[in-house]
């Protein structure tokens, strides 16, 4: 029977495997991984070390040793006190819910956080959670599951924008029974969020010497009826083969974008084609008040002569005033913060493909809104139309 040959050590590595945990203050368990030191050896030649009885070590101050060893459990319990924090705003929401919503939070960040610190902050026993992770769901449990299963969806469907109000009405729209109070405490149990929103930056050139209207509309975004009032702007949206560019009409009453153009060319045209659009789509009678920026594609003559012929009311912001216009700024920002900051477009038909879906399909007749009740502008209009 072959005898079993000792590994052997060299002083060197003996000397600099306890200087890594006496002076650089690192873990046994994470020395002994390092160098592939058995736990024992190495916890036998740091005690050697601390006694200067290890070739290579000299010894070592006793006070020394002491102020090192009391950093290392400052650090410890800095390192706890910094996890229990993230652990106390992730898990904020569920702290006055039972016992089953902690135990499905911490279920969800077991792999983040220890469960002995997750059941400490909770108030529960990791052997309570034990027991519930395999116990047979209770009929209260799988209601939950397939309330969580709609909120999900309903996130889903509405491109993670919608906030917990949003989401109930829209729930409620589908004829879904579950209360504001549930579908809150499942998105902060479940860490469904919204997508996160960047603020939106306005960037209108209305540096020139063309003529311009004066403000007809006022601020006055309350108004009575579709077809009173219009409100049009322009922004941009980058692609790998450069500016994709879209001119909007929203009309103030319904929030409906009923017209719109996408060019790479910002010109006056792009503006023209997409007030064209909006008047062939909702004919509307002299007098429609139709605001805009002070941008130059605004002032043009084509666009000034389209209004002219029509005989609308041709309005424009006060200079460098985006308030003025803030319906339209307003669906930028929606645009962006909901689609093209996450997006990335390899081309402008891409773009142009995303964004045209976007508007007729998901905003115009799918995006409920608070200022509409709860409806979507398209359901406001077809609404409006049935009282009339």
């Amino acid at each position: 029977m072959s005898k079993k040959v000792q590994r052997q050590y060299s002083a060197e590595l003996k000397s600099s495997a306890v200087k890594m945990v006496i002076e650089e203050l690192k873990t046994l368990s994470q020395v002994s991984q390092d160098l592939d030191i058995p736990l024992q050896t190495l916890h036998s030649w740091v005690n050697k070390g601390r006694k200067g009885e290890l070739s290579g070590i000299g010894t070592y101050n006793p006070d020394l040793v002491a102020l090192q060893t009391e950093v290392r459990q400052l650090k410890k319990q800095l390192a706890a006190a910094e996890m229990e924090r993230e652990n106390l705003k992730k898990g904020g929401g569920v702290f006055c819910e039972g016992h089953p919503a902690k135990y499905a939070f911490m279920r969800n960040y077991h792999k983040t956080y220890p469960l002995s610190v997750m059941a400490r902050l909770l108030g529960v026993s990791v052997t309570g959670y034990f027991d519930w992770l395999h116990r047979k769901p209770s009929k209260r449990q799988r209601e939950r599951e397939q309330a969580l299963k709609l909120v999900t969806a309903a996130h889903e469907a509405t491109r993670e924008s919608y906030s917990a109000v949003r989401l109930h009405q829209h729930l409620r729209n589908q004829g879904h029974s579950l209360s504001l109070h549930r579908v809150r405490s499942l998105r902060e149990v479940n860490n469904i969020r919204c997508k996160r929103h960047k603020r939106f930056k306005n960037t209108t050139n209305s540096d020139h010497q063309k003529p311009v209207y004066d403000n007809h509309l006022k601020q006055q975004f309350e108004v009575e009826r579709p077809n009173v009032a219009w409100s049009c702007d322009m922004t941009y949206v980058l692609t790998d083969e450069g500016w994709l560019y879209v001119a909007g009409v929203k009309d103030v009453y319904t929030k409906e974008l009923v017209g719109y153009c996408l060019s790479s060319r910002m010109t006056a045209d792009i503006v023209v084609q997409a007030l064209t659009m909006a008047i062939k789509r909702r004919k509307p009678t002299k007098g429609l008040i139709v605001h805009s920026d002070r941008g130059s594609q605004y002032c043009s003559h084509a666009y000034r002569d389209l209004i002219a012929q029509h005989e609308f009311v041709g309005s424009m912001s006060a200079k460098g005033n985006c308030y003025d216009n803030a319906p339209i700024e307003s669906f930028w920002a929606t645009l962006k913060n909901e689609l093209v900051y996450h997006q990335h477009y390899a081309t402008r038909m891409e773009a142009i493909k995303d964004i045209q879906y976007f508007i007729e399909i998901f905003y115009n007749r799918m995006r409920i809104q608070a200022k509409l009740n709860f409806r979507s502008p398209a359901q406001a209009f077809e609404q409006f139309k049935m009282a009339a």
